[in-house]
C-alpha cells in the first residue's frame, strides 16, 4: 500500500493518491489532472475511484476531467446531489482498492455532505483518515459556508459538526494518521497548524476544537473570530456541484498570444480585465493603465478569487514570458476560466510601441523611516490578526480582502503611505487605487517587516498573533 500527499502550497490544499496492488484511488484532486494520470501510468495501475470529501468552496476540483479521462467513478458522501453521474456513498459503506479498504464516514457540519474517508490496510487495521474540511490540524472546518443550502444557522451547523467529531472521529485510535484537505493559509479555517500530516492522538491533545467541555462551548469557540468568507467561494461550489469546462479547453482558449494591437482592442472595446501577474518590483516601474497587479509568485489564486470575485469575468494577461501556462492553470484552480489571451512579448512589447504607461510611486523602508512624520496618514492592508499583533502608531487598518467596501472612502486630496507585511498585498491595493484614479499615495516596499527593521518608526507593543485571531 502507498499513500502520497500531493500538497499545493498556493492553495494550502492536499490531494491524496492511494495505491494497492494494481488499483488506485485519488481523493480531492486538483483541476489539472495530467500529473495524476502520469502517476497512474508510471505505477501501471488503474484508477478505481475518485473520492470527494465535499463540494469544495476554495478551489475547483478535477473530478470531472479525471473521471472522463480514466473512466473511474466519482464518489461523494451521503446527501450529496451533484448534477452529474456519481456514486453517493452510504454512511460506513466500504470501497475496496486492491487489498485495502476505504470506509465512508458521514461527518456533516462544514457542509451537509462532508465525509471523512477511513483507510483500512490489508491486515484490517484502521490506519488513516482523509478528513477533508471536517478536521484540520489545529482546527476544524468553518461551519458558516453551507447555511443557505442547508437552511440552517451557523450555530446549528457547528453543533452538527461537534456531533460528527464526537461520534465518528474521536472514537478512532490515537495512532491513526490525519490527512486534511487544507493547511495553514487556507480560508477554510482560522487556526491551522503549518504541518500537513499528524496523528489523531496528537490532535486530540492539542486541537482546541477537540478539547471543548461541551457542545455549547465548541460552538462558541469555533465561531469566534471567523472572518467573512471570500466572495468567490459560492461560485466554486456551484462549479464543483454542477460541472465546468474541460481544463484542456480552458488552456487552449487562454493560451492565445495577442499582438499589442489586438490586446489594446480587447482592452478598449470589451469589459475584459487586464491582469498583470509580474512581481511588484517590476510592476511599479511601469504597467498598462488600469491593470490590476496580482503577482504569480505569491498566494496568487486565492487573491485573484478575493479581488476579482466573478469567475466569469473576461481576463487578458500580462505575464512574464514563459509563465502563461502556469498563470492559466492557477486561475483555473479557482474557476477563472475566461482568459481570452495574453500579451505576446509581455509588458516590454507594449512599452516598445510607445503606448501610454503608468507607474506606482514606491519607496524603501529606510526612505519611509527617514521621511515619515507622526501626522502622516498610513494605511495598513494586512489581516486583522497581523494588525492587532503590532502596527505603526495611528495607522488606519483597511484589510485588502475588504477593499471593495472601503476604497470609495479614500480621500485622494490627502497624501498617504500604503503598506502590508512585505509588499505583495500593498501592490495589489496600489494597482486598484490607481485604476480608480486614486494616485496621491506612496507604497512602501518590504512593508511592515521592512519598516520595523529600521527601528525608527514608533509601533504598538507586539502581541502574539495566536491570541488576536
Amino acid at each position: 500500500m502507498k499513500v502520497e500527499q500531493i500538497y499545493t502550497g498556493c492553495l494550502a490544499q492536499g490531494a491524496y493518491y492511494i495505491v494497492s496492488e494494481n488499483e488506485a484511488a485519488i481523493i480531492d484532486p486538483l483541476r489539472e489532472v495530467s500529473p495524476y494520470i502520469a502517476r497512474l501510468e508510471k505505477d501501471k495501475v488503474k484508477l478505481k475511484y475518485i473520492f470527494e470529501t465535499h463540494f469544495h468552496a476554495d478551489f475547483v476540483s478535477g473530478h470531472l476531467d479525471l473521471s472522463q479521462k480514466t473512466g473511474a467513478p466519482i464518489v461523494y458522501g451521503p446527501t450529496a446531489k451533484p448534477e452529474f453521474d456519481a456514486i453517493i456513498a452510504g454512511d460506513e459503506q466500504i470501497f475496496e482498492i486492491g487489498k485495502v479498504k476505504i470506509k465512508a464516514l458521514h461527518t456533516p457540519g462544514h457542509t451537509m455532505e462532508s465525509t471523512t474517508y477511513l483507510l483500512i490496510d490489508e491486515n484490517g487495521k484502521e490506519t488513516a483518515i482523509f478528513s477533508g474540511d471536517t478536521l484540520f490540524l489545529g482546527d476544524v472546518g468553518r461551519p458558516d459556508l453551507a447555511q443557505k443550502s442547508a437552511s440552517m444557522t451557523q450555530e446549528e451547523l457547528a453543533g452538527l459538526l461537534y456531533d460528527s467529531l464526537q461520534k465518528k472521529i474521536m472514537p478512532l485510535a490515537d495512532d491513526i494518521t490525519v490527512y486534511p484537505a487544507h493547511g495553514a493559509g487556507s480560508a477554510c479555517g482560522k487556526n491551522m497548524q503549518k504541518e500537513t500530516v499528524d496523528t489523531l492522538g496528537n490532535q486530540k491533545r492539542t486541537n482546541y476544537a477537540l478539547n471543548q467541555p461541551n457542545k455549547e462551548s465548541f460552538i462558541t469557540e469555533v465561531l469566534d473570530g471567523l472572518s467573512a468568507p471570500p466572495k468567490y467561494f459560492g461560485m466554486n461550489v456551484a462549479m464543483n456541484k454542477g460541472g465546468y469546462a474541460s481544463f484542456d479547453d480552458v488552456m487552449k482558449k487562454g493560451k492565445n498570444p495577442l499582438s499589442v494591437e489586438d490586446f489594446e482592442t480587447i482592452a478598449v472595446n470589451t469589459d475584459a480585465l487586464i491582469l498583470d501577474t509580474r512581481g511588484a518590483a517590476d510592476f511599479h516601474k511601469g504597467f498598462i493603465p488600469n491593470s490590476i497587479n496580482i503577482g504569480l509568485k505569491g498566494d496568487f489564486a486565492p487573491w485573484v478569487g478575493a479581488m476579482i470575485v466573478d469567475v466569469k469575468q473576461p481576463i487578458i494577461l500580462v505575464s512574464d514570458a514563459g509563465t502563461e501556462e502556469e498563470v492559466i492553470t492557477r486561475l483555473s484552480r479557482v474557476g477563472f476560466d475566461n482568459v481570452l489571451g495574453y500579451l505576446d512579448g509581455s509588458f516590454e512589447a507594449w512599452k516598445n510601441t510607445g503606448n501610454e504607461i503608468d507607474e506606482i510611486k514606491r519607496i524603501s523602508p529606510q526612505e519611509f523611516a527617514d521621511t515619515f512624520k507622526t501626522e502622516d496618514k498610513v494605511i495598513d492592508v494586512r489581516k486583522i490578526g497581523e494588525y492587532s499583533a503590532e502596527h505603526i502608531n495611528d495607522a488606519y487598518h483597511r484589510p485588502l480582502a475588504e477593499i471593495s467596501e472601503w476604497v470609495d472612502s479614500i480621500d485622494d486630496t490627502e497624501h498617504f503611505f500604503l503598506h502590508c507585511a512585505g509588499g505583495y498585498r500593498s501592490m495589489i491595493a496600489a494597482s486598484i487605487f490607481n485604476a480608480r484614479g486614486i494616485r496621491n499615495f506612496t507604497e512602501v516596499e518590504g512593508g511592515f517587516n521592512g519598516i520595523k527593521k529600521t527601528e525608527k518608526v514608533a509601533t504598538t507593543d507586539f502581541v502574539c498573533q495566536s491570541k488576536t485571531l
